[in-house]
């Protein structure tokens, strides 16, 4: 019979300061000196951390109402344009909408020196931003256009909502062609001269839960330096991706949709990004704690980054024309390193993502936890994959 840990058994442990915390760095090193079984029943709650540019990111803002009132149909904060197609004064900004007249790539590569997520960075900071409105006018809200110059505070609501965030793995990027090129995943140099990747590894959230059973909606999470939540899945989506033996996600896998309040945010957690010859984007704070309710979640979240590993593709061809196909597959282990070898060649590598403040991340939502933070059990699961042997771990 399996032995299982309940939420309302580690909450209350919470809520009397007894939980064993560690940060899911810490963890490897505890499964690997006392084994799985002692693991689990030492320690309570594991906690992760992730900071890295999230492109589907964004806020919804209500917007205190003019005088005489308005409904608007165009907006824009900063010269960045918001969609405006909800009520009179609700909007959503998206971290990747670009500011009006900015050349894009008519001269290439473009550098996109401000965008939505610059926006949202400074609203957090404290800083006051330009909103202009149009309309077409009705009866109850008579004005056509207005100006505002308001700071985070003004707003009624300021509600960051990232639809897909926290991936559960990404690829690892080379260009094999003979020209330097412009990504999402940074500038490449030609054959195979540099390689980009975007995770946190061992400490990255849904690494830590790799089957979705403690991340939900519902779950209470770490979000920008304040508390957020977990929605719903994130787009893009995918629990049947491949995995190895341990039950790890190869490639991409599993997303998460976020929300929380922008008003309690830290901008130290949430930057606007500038990717050259791309885009703007936002780079998102996130971490998750993981309660340890099970042997096999103290198994996965022992597993450290020579256990974890993703895919290399080719970014000048292969990817941008949907071929599915793999170079080769790298561990995290060998990615922190500087270097990986793809064919042959040995090759410098380089991360899009912060693994000091994933650390960061990880060890403020410990502190969280161990002075009374507790934890959300998920309502609904995102899983739909189970387990296809049993884990002899959990028996």
């Amino acid at each position: 019979m399996k032995i299982k840990k309940t939420y309302e058994e580690i909450n209350q442990k919470i809520k009397k300061g007894k939980a064993v915390v560690v940060t899911a760095e810490e963890m490897p090193k505890i499964v690997s000196t006392e084994g799985v079984k002692k693991a689990f029943q030492k320690v309570d709650v594991v906690t992760t951390g992730t900071f890295g540019t999230m492109c589907s990111s964004g806020a919804f803002f209500n917007i205190p109402h003019a005088k005489p009132k308005i409904k608007i149909s165009k907006l824009w904060f900063n010269e960045v344009e918001a969609y405006a197609g909800l009520a009179a004064m609700d909007s959503y900004l998206g971290a990747a909408q670009v500011q009006e007249n900015n050349p894009l790539n008519l001269v290439f590569p473009g550098e996109f020196n401000y965008g939505g997520g610059h926006v949202l960075e400074d609203l957090i900071a404290g800083k006051e931003i330009t909103v202009k409105a149009q309309a077409y006018g009705t009866n109850c809200y008579p004005s056509k256009e207005h100006f505002w110059k308001l700071k985070l505070n003004d707003f009624n609501q300021a509600i960051l909502y990232n639809p897909r965030n926290a991936y559960q793995n990404y690829n690892c990027a080379v260009n094999l062609s003979k020209k330097i090129i412009y990504t999402y995943m940074g500038i490449l140099k030609p054959e195979m001269a540099n390689a980009t990747y975007s995770s946190a590894g061992q400490l990255s959230p849904l690494f830590n839960d790799p089957y979705y059973w403690t991340i939900g909606t519902g779950t209470k999470i770490f979000l920008g330096g304040a508390v957020g939540a977990v929605t719903w899945q994130g787009t893009q989506h995918d629990p049947k991706a491949k995995r190895d033996k341990n039950g790890i996600p190869l490639g991409g896998a599993g997303t998460m949709a976020v929300m929380g309040d922008m008003k309690k945010m830290k901008a130290e957690f949430i930057r606007g990004a500038s990717l050259v010859g791309y885009g703007t984007s936002l780079m998102v704070g996130i971490g998750v704690p993981i309660p340890i309710l099970n042997e096999d979640l103290a198994f996965f979240t022992g597993l450290s980054d020579q256990d974890l590993s993703c895919p290399v593709v080719d970014y000048s061809y292969d990817y941008p024309q949907a071929v599915n196909k793999k170079l080769a597959q790298v561990s995290y282990a060998d990615l922190k390193s500087g270097q990986i070898k793809v064919k042959g060649k040995i090759i410098p590598t380089s991360p899009l993502s912060s693994y000091p403040m994933a650390k960061k991340i990880s060890l403020s939502l410990k502190k969280w936890v161990e002075n009374g933070f507790t934890l959300g059990e998920p309502q609904i699961n995102f899983s739909t994959v189970t387990l296809k042997r049993e884990n002899e771990l959990s028996k």
